[in-house]
């Protein structure tokens, strides 16, 4: 009993130190918040509601270059977009009616406005933000946002914005030793009503807009369950249904979802990896009271996180 209770007692003398350095470390990290640079970023998130355009995009994943044909068009509080890929089988994805004024979570975290105080660093608690001038993409004059990440849960980005509407021109997101793991850029851009969607495609995805109010369809689990660990700055993209099937988070920058599948039997140790760019697909078995299931996180995070997470997935109690 008496070894028991000393652990405990450590336990919590350790747990009051680590909060006091964390809040240290978010103090420091709120002073030395580049505001200029947290406005592009809030300037960026704005853009979409803002802005209609059309152009053509380049998407390439190691040795992968996809070729794709984007626009945006704004009617009546309305924004509608649609893609078209223009290599290998031709596809196209059509979302119309999304509301402008409907505001994401994403969003609402890229927006810090004047958040950034000893108490509510936003972003700024969990990546380093730099400044510089840009060169010029598709023709427009652009501004460097150099993006780095506080710890070792979640990807840098090099982000290239137009100097005059903040319309992301070129994203590089960055692995280890600043390795350029995936980069979209334009390389046409026109700002003005789009271009219709092409006709004759093989393949067209309407892409349906779910309320972020109401848990999302699908596959409900028989043991309600939680992810107990997110890395800092990560929050809910939606109301958590806790026998669904899915959670779904973001940090502003990086999304990833979890997974629960249950299993008709036990599936044999071990885990699944498979990765493009910087995008990767974690699974593994696990018991959830007893009952075999199939977790899978898929995501723009590093692998180290997605097993982090992963195992930190319990039964509400």
């Amino acid at each position: 009993m008496k070894c028991l209770s000393w652990l405990l007692a450590s336990s919590l003398v350790c747990g009051l130190a680590l909060g006091a350095s964390s809040a240290a470390a978010q103090r420091a990290a709120c002073s030395e918040a580049d505001a200029e640079a947290l406005d592009w970023l809030a300037r960026m998130a704005r853009s979409h509601s803002e802005v209609a355009y059309h152009g053509v995009v380049t998407l390439q994943r190691g040795d992968d270059m996809q070729v794709v044909q984007v626009a945006r068009s704004l009617a009546d509080g309305y924004s509608s977009e649609h893609l078209t890929r223009l290599t290998g089988q031709g596809a196209q994805v059509i979302r119309s009616h999304h509301p402008i004024n409907c505001t994401h979570p994403g969003e609402r975290l890229l927006n810090l406005g004047d958040r950034v105080d000893p108490g509510d660093c936003g972003l700024a608690g969990y990546y380093r933000f730099q400044l510089s001038p840009g060169e010029r993409i598709a023709g427009r004059q652009s501004v460097k946002l150099e993006i780095q990440p506080r710890d070792m849960y979640r990807y840098g980005f090099l982000l290239e914005l137009d100097k005059e509407t903040a319309l992301m021109l070129r994203a590089s997101t960055l692995g280890r030793g600043d390795k350029v793991l995936e980069r979209f850029q334009f390389a046409d851009l026109s700002y003005g009503e789009p271009l219709e969607p092409r006709q004759g495609m093989e393949t067209v995805h309407p892409a349906a807009h779910p309320h972020p109010d109401y848990p999302a369809a699908g596959a409900r689990l028989t043991v309600p369950w939680t992810v107990s660990w997110l890395p800092g700055g990560f929050t809910a993209t939606d109301n958590v249904d806790p026998a669904g099937s899915r959670r779904t988070y973001t940090d502003g920058l990086a999304v990833f979802s979890v997974f629960l599948e249950q299993l008709p039997r036990e599936l044999r140790p071990g885990e699944g990896l498979a990765r493009l760019g910087s995008s990767l697909s974690y699974t593994r078995g696990m018991h959830l009271a007893e009952q075999p299931v199939l977790v899978t996180v898929i995501g723009e995070v590093p692998v180290n996180t997605a097993r982090m997470v992963a195992d930190s997935i319990r039964v509400v109690r």
